[in-house]
């Protein structure tokens, strides 16, 4: 055992691109995600308003627009300007003051606002919606206010009729609203996942360049694989320990449970990921359709938590996609001890929902006895070894 996990380790050394996988480019790219999401909170968004009224009130309501901290307006002329403008990325929603919206509300008619966003940037665009229909609701909330006063209703009724039902939304876990707590550690741990399958990938892609592969009987398969395993686990998980201190330490991004439950929840996904991908491995044996199919599948990970958009209104297929992605399994445990504490039990029952992945274990045994019987058939070459 000791020879084979030697033999990998000499490997990596004199591999740049693995080295490079499982030493620096994970830290690098960690401290470059967290440098873009470092402000917190989006701030000044631009919005384009088109105001065919140009009265008193719809300027009114452009500076209560103003006033948002998250709302950047600018004038436009019409339409069709705004549209081109945010079909170009310049800004991000429009909103439309329709003509003769002062006499409308001083009828007590009910003239209609347009407001629209990109939905493509869909955190951004939900963020712009609710903002911007906050900011005018308050506008058009003064303007009501006013105009009952000004017909002799008294206040405190004025204030019932205006506020019937009033609300508070408090955040329990992400009081502020802040983007690093919410989008960085599931896109760490999307990232995470294809930087597995990759490091795992070029360790087995290595056997076929080199066509060391038919050595594998006479080093023992399963002590070969279970080095591969060992020694890419341990690296992979010193890095994980490492992004988590700097998360939950460090930036101190809020933390409710251990650390610890984190690690072993990743074990548990490592190690589903690997078996997927050498089931891939045997079933392709070609380094190219390897690290395709692997990215294919690996790739929409992060859609596929249900961070950003409810995984229960998925089609069915996506759905059973979704049960492919250790990262899926993994998140649940994530979001558990970070935001709620959960106990050691809960692991435990988390970590029973990656027992479907122990299937792949004889299909893969089954298809890599077919490839070494393939390559003792193939003429003996000259192989380079470590």
């Amino acid at each position: 055992m000791k020879q084979l996990i030697l033999r990998e380790l000499k490997a990596i050394w004199h591999d740049p691109w693995q080295l490079a996988l499982l030493s620096y480019i994970p830290l690098l790219g960690v401290i470059c995600l967290w440098w873009m999401f470092s402000a917190g909170i989006p701030r000044m968004l631009p919005v384009a308003v088109v105001d065919h009224d140009l009265s008193q009130t719809s300027r009114m309501l452009v500076r209560q627009l103003q006033a948002s901290s998250v709302i950047s307006p600018s004038y436009y002329q019409d339409m069709l300007a705004a549209k081109s403008s945010m079909q170009r990325g310049e800004v991000y929603a429009t909103v439309v003051l329709p003509h003769d919206l002062n006499r409308d509300l001083i009828r007590g008619e009910q003239p209609v606002i347009d407001i629209r966003y990109n939905s493509q940037y869909l955190l951004v665009g939900k963020l712009l919606s609710s903002q911007i229909q906050l900011s005018l609701a308050d506008g058009l909330k003064h303007k009501a206010l006013i105009k009952q006063l000004a017909a002799g209703i008294p206040k405190p009724q004025v204030l019932v009729n205006i506020n019937l039902v009033s609300s508070q939304t408090t955040a329990l876990y992400n009081s502020n609203s802040n983007y690093v707590v919410f989008l960085l550690p599931p896109i760490l741990v999307a990232l995470g996942q294809l930087l597995a399958m990759l490091v795992f990938a070029n360790s087995l892609n290595r056997e076929l360049r080199w066509s060391t592969i038919q050595q594998w009987p006479s080093l023992g398969v399963v002590k070969l694989l279970s080095c591969k395993f060992a020694v890419c686990m341990g690296l992979l998980l010193l890095q994980n320990y490492v992004m988590l201190v700097f998360l939950y330490q460090y930036l101190q991004l809020p933390i409710a449970g251990e650390i610890s439950q984190l690690l072993m929840a990743q074990v548990a996904m490592l190690t589903a990921i690997w078996l997927l991908v050498l089931v891939i491995f045997s079933l392709l044996q070609d380094s190219a359709r390897v690290i395709s199919f692997c990215t294919a599948l690996f790739a929409p990970g992060f859609p596929f938590m249900g961070i950003t958009f409810p995984t229960e209104d998925m089609p069915a297929l996506a759905q059973y996609w979704r049960l492919l992605m250790p990262s899926s399994h993994y998140i649940e445990t994530h979001v558990g001890v970070v935001s709620y504490g959960q106990p050691f039990t809960a692991l435990s029952q988390q970590l029973l929902g990656y027992s479907g992945f122990l299937l792949l274990i004889p299909v893969a045994a089954l298809l890599l006895r077919r490839v070494l019987k393939h390559q003792a058939d193939q003429p003996a070459t000259v192989g380079v070894s470590t």
